[in-house]
């Protein structure tokens, strides 16, 4: 559980393509085996420590001859910002994918003082 010691919370959100292999021939549609995009998200403005990030899959546009394997994760995750992840395998083909985030954490406040 991450406890949240400031009266001033942030909320920031968006909405991000993280690939459109249809149109390009890219590999997460053409491809088979272990495959890999990352994105990296800056924050509005930077949390005053890792904020909580939470995922979700907008757009997912895939071939239904095969199991659509997919693993959409946020890795990397600082104050200033985080990377999503989305991974699939085998003979998943996906031509397009779209990921929304939602990020939770503390900002910075005037009364938030530094004490040496």
């Amino acid at each position: 559980m991450k406890k949240l010691e400031n009266h001033l919370i942030g909320i920031d959100q968006g909405d991000v393509v993280l690939f459109s292999d249809f149109e390009e021939g890219g590999e997460m549609w053409t491809g088979a085996g272990p495959r890999e995009r990352r994105k990296a998200v800056r924050f509005g403005q930077p949390f005053r420590a890792a904020p909580a990030v939470q995922l979700s899959i907008s757009l997912l546009d895939a071939d239904t001859q095969a199991a659509v394997r997919a693993e959409l994760t946020a890795e990397n995750v600082t104050a200033e910002g985080f990377e999503i992840v989305f991974r699939t395998w085998l003979d998943t083909r996906i031509a397009r994918m779209r990921a929304a985030w939602l990020a939770i954490g503390a900002l910075e406040h005037d009364d938030n003082w530094v004490i040496d």
